[in-house]
Formats: C-alpha cells, sequence, structure tokens
C-alpha cells in the first residue's frame, strides 16, 4: 500500500511540474504574441456570432449620398459629381429645422469647391446657422503634424471639427475605437465622440477636459482605445438617401408635406456620408472586410451613447486562466487512468468536453460584453493534456502502446456519452422516446449540381453540411444521416433534453440566418444563394440501434418522424423555408421561446389521414416589420377554414405581392371555386398536399 502511495504522489508531483511547465512555456509564448493572429480571428466570430443579438441605438443615424442619390441629382437638377457644396448647406438646414442633435460629416472638404467661392461661403453660413455641424480632418500618416482642414470657411463654421483616425490592428483590421487623435499637442476628437462635445453640459468644458472625463469614464486601456461593439450591417442604422432629404427639403420650403418630415430627425445625431459605390473609404472590421468607414464612427457613438464596449480580461486574469487551464489539463489525466480503454475513452472525451465548454463560455461571455481568450487557454490545456499522458505513461512504462491506442480509437460524438455508460447499448435495439425532429433540403440543389463539376459540387457540399451541422451540433442536436444535400437530425436523444423542442427551433432559425450571412459567399461561387427548406416536428418515435448485427446506425423511426419529413416538402408548397407542427410551437413555447407564430393551416399531409395544423416561426423583429401582412393573412386564413373561399381570395390576392403564403392560398382559393362542385356545408378548411 505504501508503495501505491509512493507511486501516486510521485505521478502527482509529475503532473503538477507538467502544469506548472506548461503555463510557464505558454505565458511566454503569448506575452510574445505568438496566439495574436489566432486570437484575433476567435474575436471575430464570436463578433459575427453576437452583432445580431443587439440593436442599434435609435439615437444615430445617416444619411448617405447612394448611387440613386447621384443618378436623380443628374436628371433632375443637372448635378455632375462632385455636388455643390450647397446641397449639403439644404441637408443641415433641413436637419436644423427637425431639431437634430448635430450632423457629421464623415466628407473632407480640405479643396475649394469647384463651383467656386460663393458655394463654399454659403454651406459655410448654413453649418454656422447650424451650430452643431461637426467637419472632418486628415492627416498624413508620413508625417502626423502635417494636418489635413477643411477650407477656411468651413473650417470656422464648425461647431468641432473631428478626426477619422482609427485604432487599426496589427491585420489591419478595426476592432477598437479611439476618443481623440493628437496632432502636434492638439486634440481632435473622433467623429463618434465629436458630436457628444457639442452636448449643453460638455459646451461649458474646453475640448481637452471634456475628452479627459470621457476618458475616465470609458473602459479605455493604457493606448486610449476601448474595442467597439459592432452591430452587425451599418444598414441596422437608420438611413436615408441623400437626394430624398434634398426633395424633401424642397417640399417642407414650399410649404408642402414633406416625404421624410424633419421631425425624424429630432434629438438624432446625424452622419452625412458617402455611400455610393467608389465614393466610401473602405475599412476592415470584424463584421465584414468591406466595411464603409463611418459604421466604425457610428458604433463607436453608439457605444458611448449606451455604455456598450467590449471589455478585455485583466492582464492577471488572463494568466490565471492559462494556469487554471493547465491544471485541469493535468487533472483529466489524472482522474482517467491513461493504461485502460475507459481511461482513453474519458480522456479524449475531456479533450472534446473542456474545449467545448470554454468555447460556449466564451461566446456566452462575449454576448456579455466580455473578452476572454480562447487560443492560448485551450492551447494550454491541450498541451498540459497531452504532456501529462506521456509523462503518465513514461511512469507507466506504456508510452508507446498509449500512443498506438490512442490514435486507433473511432468515437462517435452523438452516442459516445451513452455509451460509455452504458456499453450494453452497442447492439441492436430501439427505446420510444419523446424526441423533436429536423428535416431540411436545398432548393434546387439538383439542378444547381447538373451545372457544377464534381469537385465544385463536392466542395459546395461540403461547405453547407459543414456549417449547418455546426450549429445543430452546438444546440445538443443529433446527427441522423446525410441523404446527399439533405440532414436529418433529432433531440433528446440519447441524452435527455427538456427543452428538445426549443433546441430544434433554435437550431433551425440559426441555420436560416447563417445561410443569409454566407449568401454573397455562395452567389460568388456557385451563381445564387443557397436556400433550404425546414421541417419540424415534435412526437414519440423509436429511437436506437437499427441494422444488421455487423453494421447499423443509431436512428429514429415512426410517424413522427414521417410527419417532418412531409413538412420539410410542404414549404415548397406553402412558399415558406421553415414549417413546425402544433407540438413543436408549443413545447418550444413551454420551454422559453419568444419567437412570434403564423399559423400556415390545417394540412393532410402524404400518408396520413388526419389533418395537422402547421406554423411558421418568425423573428420578432419581422414580425414587428411585417405585422399588417401577418394580421391580413390571419384574417383570410379564417375565412378559408369557415368555407368562405372568394372573400379570403380577395384578401390572399392583395398580399401575394408581399407574401408566398397568400400567393399559395389565392391559387389554391381559385382551384377550387373553379372546380364547380365546392360545398361550403361540407368544408373542412383543410390543404390536401399534392405530394411529398
Amino acid at each position: 500500500m505504501a508503495e501505491n502511495i509512493n507511486r501516486r504522489t510521485k505521478t502527482l508531483l509529475y503532473l503538477s511540474a507538467v502544469a506548472l511547465g506548461t503555463f510557464v512555456l505558454v505565458a511566454l509564448l503569448n506575452h510574445a504574441g505568438i496566439f495574436t493572429f489566432l486570437e484575433n480571428k476567435t474575436y471575430d466570430a464570436r463578433m459575427v456570432y453576437t452583432s445580431p443579438y443587439f440593436m442599434p441605438s435609435d439615437d444615430v443615424c445617416f444619411i448617405g449620398i447612394d448611387q440613386e442619390s447621384l443618378n436623380r441629382a443628374q436628371e433632375e437638377r443637372g448635378w455632375s459629381w462632385p455636388w455643390p457644396r450647397e446641397a449639403y448647406g439644404m441637408v443641415a438646414e433641413y436637419l436644423k429645422a427637425g431639431g437634430a442633435n448635430s450632423l457629421t460629416f464623415d466628407v473632407l472638404f480640405t479643396e475649394p469647391s469647384v463651383y467656386g467661392t460663393s458655394d463654399d461661403d454659403a454651406f459655410a453660413a448654413d453649418c454656422t446657422d447650424y451650430g452643431a455641424v461637426v467637419h472632418t480632418m486628415f492627416y498624413n500618416a508620413a508625417n502626423p503634424d502635417d494636418v489635413l482642414l477643411p477650407v477656411p470657411q468651413i473650417r470656422q463654421s464648425a461647431a468641432l471639427i473631428g478626426s477619422t483616425v482609427s485604432a487599426k490592428d496589427s491585420d489591419d483590421m478595426i476592432r477598437r475605437g479611439r476618443l481623440y487623435f493628437d496632432a502636434g499637442g492638439k486634440k481632435y476628437p473622433a467623429l463618434g465622440l465629436a458630436p457628444l462635445l457639442l452636448e449643453e453640459e460638455n459646451r461649458a468644458l474646453s475640448t481637452d477636459d471634456a475628452i479627459s472625463e470621457y476618458e475616465q469614464t470609458l473602459p479605455t486601456s493604457a493606448d486610449g482605445t476601448m474595442y467597439l461593439r459592432y452591430k452587425g450591417s451599418i444598414d441596422r442604422y437608420a438611413h436615408y438617401s441623400a437626394y430624398d432629404i434634398l426633395k424633401s427639403y424642397d417640399q417642407y420650403v414650399r410649404g408642402e408635406e414633406p416625404e421624410i418630415p424633419p421631425d425624424n430627425f429630432e434629438g438624432a445625431f446625424v452622419f452625412f456620408i458617402f455611400y455610393a459605390p467608389g465614393l466610401f473609404d473602405i475599412c476592415s472590421t470584424p463584421i465584414s472586410k468591406v466595411y464603409p468607414g463611418a459604421g466604425v464612427h457610428m458604433t463607436l457613438l453608439d457605444g458611448i451613447l449606451t455604455d456598450n464596449f467590449i471589455q478585455p480580461l485583466p492582464v492577471i486574469a488572463v494568466y490565471l486562466f492559462l494556469l487554471f487551464c493547465a491544471i485541469i489539463g493535468a487533472l483529466c489525466v489524472r482522474g482517467a487512468n491513461a493504461a485502460s480503454k475507459r481511461g482513453l475513452f474519458l480522456i479524449v472525451l475531456a479533450l472534446i468536453a473542456f474545449p467545448s465548454t470554454i468555447c460556449v463560455v466564451s461566446y456566452w461571455l462575449f454576448a456579455k460584453n466580455i473578452w476572454i481568450p480562447l487560443v492560448a487557454p485551450l492551447f494550454s490545456f491541450v498541451l498540459s493534456v497531452f504532456g501529462s499522458i506521456i509523462m503518465s505513461y513514461g511512469l507507466e512504462g506504456r508510452q508507446k502502446q498509449f500512443i498506438k491506442n490512442a490514435f486507433s480509437q473511432y468515437l462517435s460524438p452523438a452516442v459516445i456519452d451513452g455509451l460509455i455508460a452504458n456499453p450494453h447499448k452497442l447492439k441492436l435495439g430501439g427505446e420510444r422516446r419523446h424526441i423533436s425532429i429536423f428535416f431540411s433540403d436545398v432548393q434546387s440543389f439538383t439542378s444547381l449540381s447538373e451545372k457544377l463539376s464534381p469537385e465544385t459540387l463536392t466542395e459546395l457540399l461540403n461547405q453547407y453540411l459543414t456549417e449547418m451541422t455546426n450549429i445543430i451540433l452546438e444546440h445538443g442536436g443529433t446527427i441522423d444521416k446525410y441523404e446527399g444535400d439533405a440532414i436529418i437530425a433529432f433531440w433528446n436523444a440519447p441524452s435527455d433534453q427538456a427543452d428538445h423542442a426549443l433546441r430544434a427551433l433554435t437550431a433551425a432559425v440559426k441555420c436560416q440566418n447563417r445561410l443569409a450571412e454566407l449568401s454573397d459567399e455562395f452567389t460568388q461561387k456557385v451563381g445564387r444563394p443557397l436556400w433550404t427548406r425546414i421541417g419540424l416536428n415534435t412526437g414519440d418515435a423509436i429511437v436506437g440501434n437499427m441494422g444488421s448485427n455487423l453494421r447499423f446506425d443509431y436512428t429514429m423511426l415512426g410517424d413522427s418522424v414521417n410527419l417532418a419529413s412531409r413538412l420539410e416538402g410542404l414549404n415548397k408548397q406553402f412558399g415558406t423555408y421553415l414549417m413546425c407542427s402544433l407540438q413543436t410551437k408549443s413545447e418550444s413555447e413551454n420551454a422559453g421561446c419568444t419567437l412570434k407564430w403564423r399559423e400556415l393551416g390545417r394540412v393532410s399531409v402524404v400518408g396520413k389521414k388526419e389533418a395537422v395544423n402547421v406554423f411558421e416561426p418568425i423573428l420578432p423583429t419581422v414580425f414587428e416589420k411585417k405585422e399588417k401582412i401577418y394580421k391580413g393573412f390571419a384574417i383570410a386564413l379564417k375565412l378559408f377554414y369557415d368555407g368562405k373561399l372568394t372573400d379570403a381570395k380577395k384578401y390572399f390576392d392583395a398580399l401575394s405581392k408581399y407574401d408566398a403564403p397568400s400567393k399559395s392560398y389565392a391559387e389554391r382559393c381559385e382551384q377550387l371555386l373553379k372546380k364547380g362542385d365546392f360545398n361550403p356545408a361540407l368544408w373542412n378548411g383543410v390543404w390536401v398536399a399534392s405530394s411529398k
């Protein structure tokens, strides 16, 4: 026994040495910046993933000279580019009339107007009259003291001169904002801060003092920057076409009702930008490598207004985290006997579970605006695990055998927990489970595949399946199988998941969102985006290992499975892309689902006698924008249920231009009425599916 205790103590000491050595090595590598590039990429991924969940401030908006503005100005006013600066003066007058807090020009006026001095004078007079206009400076990168300012008239008319200088990282990405730029000892506030310095409480202070106050209250780092919380595309901010504003200004001056009322801008911080292709400055941000520079300034202002910035862990906390991961890595090997197959299973599980947990936690914290590093800690953990394994096998004299066994194992991530806990499950058989089922299929994939080479088709399919699978697995789903471009998955087996309906629904919505994000990338590759139709159902099914004694799959069977498959196909008839049964809707709501719903109808699917009610899940933001359409559809659907097909068709016809399900119902009503044998007394309001 004493020998065993000594051996265990020695093992523990060796593993502690491995953990400490790993920590020191990784800490040095981290300090040297070895992980910076990869860490920045994980930062960007978290920003892209979490940005849709943050709404831009209602107090920030922009007016842009887009291509339509250029075209209409040429056609209707005879303005070639550049426009006369009197146009910008009109914008300033209109915003003043509307009570906008400020107008910030992300435009350089460093050269006199090509229309003459009077044009600059008139513009300057409008800016002076407004009293809350921010103009822009630029600087020569080769000589930071060489500041380029607006022409004298315009410079003197500005309430403040703001800086466009951003804080770029080594990879040329703008993840951080700065409050000011120091040129020869003079501080120029950033365009994102300058509008706030014009607020009444700040006007009594000098520019330097006002900047200093913000420095003290905001989470600035030692270099005076802070990490910006991007909120997606710049178009998520309220925005207006410059020419529409000019047209509204003319209407306002003539005493007519403007298309865009001036009070739309009451209390707003307005940016004026160039937004036509080839005019606006492009920068790289976590959101996009082609991002309008004005979006950086608006994001900074938004962050200050809403106190919404990303805060990195303190340096000491980062190094403690590295040490923690190294210790956990060593303990995983200490707690699992690496010499046994079960121990190998547990170690491999730890290599999957711990990094996955850290990743999930990091995304969750990032959504709370806390940035914890990922690459260095995970490297610390993995290095500690493998270092401890080698140390453990060295002590046991079985290093070679371990390496051979460790890399010859095959693990199925979907069922590994159940197999380890219950090895007897490695036999044929199944059990009845209440599950949520997911079927998806890419729209028109067959026709698309006929146009692609085998290599391109394989690359496309692998990328699509990887993206969708990652989302399903992130939400606890089990992949049943792939059938070409189709994905079949389920929840609540083999592990128990009380909220399985909500998980399935959330995964489905995020799959659609991810496809929307990849729209441009797929269009570049194959000429069009990919759209997928998804069917969801919740119900009882037989789940287990099915096949032969030599080869079997963990899969599912039952009517509820068939219904989910039918709902996926039914999307085509309704013109929808996501459809679920009443059971999925009810159970996901019980689990806390916050989505809105549209009842699509009572449907009799192929192979099932009883009609089922089907629904379309809708994001609250989308529902709010299209609420009138959904309410009109509900009225029309009630008429359809009641057998009043003529009245229902009128409603559906009115909505058809904007809504695919309405168009499908309008056509269905017309077909039924044309038959001539429609009897309202015998009508049950059921949509009979014409195909699978």
